[in-house]
């Protein structure tokens, strides 16, 4: 006769093995961070894309069940997720923690744009965490380039990319013109909300204020909305503060979760944004290049000859020498019709030998070539 199923017995035999995978979870991550230390001082990249693919496909091995395979494998590919990422911070705290020891002894003075609430101090925030800063906070992109040229602070914060609008070129320029430096870079996930003074209805909402990006990275909730203007304002944070001042029953922000919780205001909508996948990359300027160990990606700005084929020519070299390119970027040059900046992202150190060949024959193939930065990328 078959035994009676005990359901509290099988909890508390889930239980056990529950904790028995938490003390496995736990072993790895500890391995996980001795493997950061090591590509540390190796310089290696974070992610090792045959080697996750080694442990993906191991997973079929390392059931009786093939049933199971599946769903292993699942689990395994978030693992490799959560220890990628714990190797970035791992990382990215050795660079915060080189940030906090500068000329300014203890407290680090950092500039962004905006106010209190905005992305950009959010990033601020995430980047800096743990140190002792001194937050100034500047009405203008090209503001916090000069406050950082002029030594008024130490670092500046400033958003380069959105992952569905694109570069944001104003950034581009302003760094080259002030002849500024990129020592790190952070990515924060944005999440844009409808907010209102508490009280207002979304139907009564006439005219909405956010920056011109956070109105782009929303097109398909405002097509459900024609009545709502949208009017552009400094930045997100920046449109809920004034939300907040006004105290009217007609007036919204396009801003994030942070900016309603310090500005009092209520979140008519939420998650409006037309990406759920939705990110903005920051750099991290300085006024003198900094020398990071582990740094593993590289900006660089470049001109070439107005000649057929010499782009072409020029990334060949990076492609010759085994370096990805991450992203490019054009911007025109000022009293010359039809030629370029060229803002470029690629992998590597510029203590790799392939690297110092790569843009040794950038250099010579260019008008102008200049490295702006080499830092540790922050993935998401």
């Amino acid at each position: 006769m078959m035994k009676e199923l005990n359901l509290a017995e099988i909890r508390e035999r889930i239980d056990k093995i529950d904790s028995e995978i938490a003390k496995l979870f736990e072993e790895r991550m500890n391995a996980v961070h001795e493997v950061a230390e090591y590509k540390k001082t190796k310089q290696l990249p974070v992610r090792d894309k045959a080697r996750e693919e080694i442990v993906l496909n191991n997973c079929k091995k390392r059931v009786q069940n093939s049933a199971y395979a599946d769903g292993l494998r699942k689990i395994m590919a978030q693992i490799i997720d959560i220890s990628c990422r714990q190797e970035e911070e791992y990382l990215q705290s050795e660079v915060s923690s080189k940030a906090a020891a500068q000329p300014h002894g203890a407290k680090i003075f950092v500039g962004y744009q905006g106010v209190p609430g905005a992305y950009s101090h959010l990033a601020l925030h995430k980047y800096f965490a743990g140190a002792n800063i001194e937050e100034h906070n500047y009405t203008l992109f090209e503001d916090v380039a000069q406050a950082v040229k002029e030594g008024e602070v130490t670092y500046g914060l400033l958003p380069i990319e959105n992952s569905s609008t694109g570069g944001i070129t104003e950034v581009y320029d302003l760094v080259r013109r002030y002849d500024c430096h990129i020592v790190g870079e952070i990515c924060v996930k944005i999440e844009h909300n409808l907010l209102a003074y508490p009280g207002t209805s979304l139907d009564k909402v006439t005219e909405v204020y956010s920056h011109p990006q956070g109105f782009a990275q929303c097109r398909p909730f405002f097509k459900q909305y024609p009545k709502m203007m949208q009017i552009p304002y400094f930045n997100t944070a920046k449109g809920a503060e004034l939300v907040s001042f006004k105290k009217t029953d007609y007036m919204a922000a396009v801003a994030g979760r942070q900016a309603a919780e310090l500005y009092g205001l209520e979140i008519l909508a939420s998650n409006i944004n037309a990406n759920t996948y939705n990110y903005t990359r920051f750099f991290v300027i300085a006024s003198e290049m900094q020398e990071i160990p582990n740094a593993d990606k590289i900006t660089l700005v470049v001109s070439l000859k107005h000649e057929p084929g010499s782009l072409y020519h020029m990334l060949g070299s990076f492609y010759h020498n085994g370096l990805n390119m991450l992203n490019i970027e054009s911007r025109p040059i000022e009293g010359k019709p039809w030629e370029y900046f060229f803002h470029i992202d690629v992998s590597g150190n510029l203590h790799d030998a392939n690297v110092k060949k790569a843009i040794a024959e950038v250099e010579n193939s260019s008008t102008y070539c200049k490295v702006l930065g080499n830092y540790v990328g922050d993935k998401i």
